[in-house]
């Protein structure tokens, strides 16, 4: 994808304290603030190819749909590609973050596939849950036998 074109998604997080986000995804994350509007408690960042837009609640325009309770963003998890998942779970580790999930290795089915990824969860300062998830490449599926017809027999 060329430099100056954006993704065509692109989710925007509402967040309570624009600092102690930047500071999480920046800082321990590895993101990179592309650009910012701080009077406007907004700021857009990238990891890579993966794009995030953080938005300050209360400061300039909000998009809020209903009320908000913490923690903001459940029943959605962000994943996010990264060459290395363990690098950044450790980093996060050494800062005192505790893991929704550890750091894992797992196998996901694609057809006639499997995808292997190393993925670990972590939430947010507001509760967003992201999954950093490192490629380990692709083996063939694993084909599960075919069930066996069992005939049940009855009490006459």
């Amino acid at each position: 994808m060329p430099a100056d074109l954006d993704p065509a998604l692109v989710p925007e997080l509402l967040v309570t304290d624009l600092d102690v986000s930047l500071a999480f995804w920046v800082q321990l994350c590895g993101f990179t603030v592309r650009y910012a509007r701080l009077d406007e408690g907004f700021a857009s960042l990238t990891l890579g190819a993966a794009h995030v837009m953080l938005d300050q609640s209360g400061t300039g325009r909000d998009w809020i749909t209903g009320p908000l309770e913490h923690p903001l963003g459940r029943g959605i998890n962000f994943q996010i590609s990264v060459p290395d998942a363990s690098t950044i779970a450790a980093r996060l580790e050494r800062a005192g973050i505790v893991l929704f999930m550890p750091l894992e290795m797992k196998w996901y089915r694609i057809d006639d596939e499997e995808a292997g990824v190393r993925q670990f969860c972590v939430t947010d300062p507001d509760g967003y849950l992201l999954r950093f998830a490192s490629s380990v490449g692709r083996r063939p599926a694993v084909q599960e036998p075919a069930p066996t017809e069992t005939t049940i027999s009855r009490p006459a």
